[in-house]
């Protein structure tokens, strides 16, 4: 299974980006980042869906997506992995995770995915999210593998 994170701007060097490749250099094979940018003053509504249609652009065709939102569902550690393993399992190829901009996420991108993910109760910075979501990966293939990383 191949990993892709679709997001939204352009990881700039720093902590957030070091925090990703720091986790992202863990993962085997690792995964594909593709940022992508809007470069037009929209208004927030227009540049939501603009972003969308980028974001969705980056996605292969078939890719099972991961939408990152505050309002999406919960899973602890372990419960992603084990969903992670059964879409592997099923012949899953590509899963790609979608991280929007400041203004969160498009319906349209909400709407294609196979799951709606928050990742706590708290919003966190979309440049940081791309390093909190490589960590998980890193953990998923931990859980999986049965390396002793991760700790219930």
């Amino acid at each position: 299974m191949r990993f892709l994170i679709a997001a939204v701007g352009r990881a700039k060097a720093g902590p957030e980006r070091s925090l990703y490749d720091h986790y992202a250099g863990r993962i085997s094979p690792p995964p594909v980042l593709k940022e992508v940018e809007e470069k037009r003053a929209l208004k927030p509504p227009e540049l939501k869906k603009r972003e969308a249609e980028l974001l969705l652009g980056a996605i292969p065709d078939g890719a099972t997506v991961v939408a990152l939102d505050e309002r999406g569902k919960g899973l602890s550690s372990r419960r992603l992995a084990e969903l992670i393993g059964r879409w592997r399992d099923e012949g899953v190829r590509n899963l790609a995770f979608v991280i929007g901009g400041a203004d969160g996420l498009d319906d349209t991108v909400r709407s294609r995915a196979g799951l709606v993910l928050a990742l706590g109760a708290p919003t966190w910075p979309h440049m940081l999210v791309r390093g909190l979501i490589a960590e998980q990966l890193f953990r998923t293939q931990c859980i999986l593998s049965g390396h002793p990383y991760h700790r219930d």
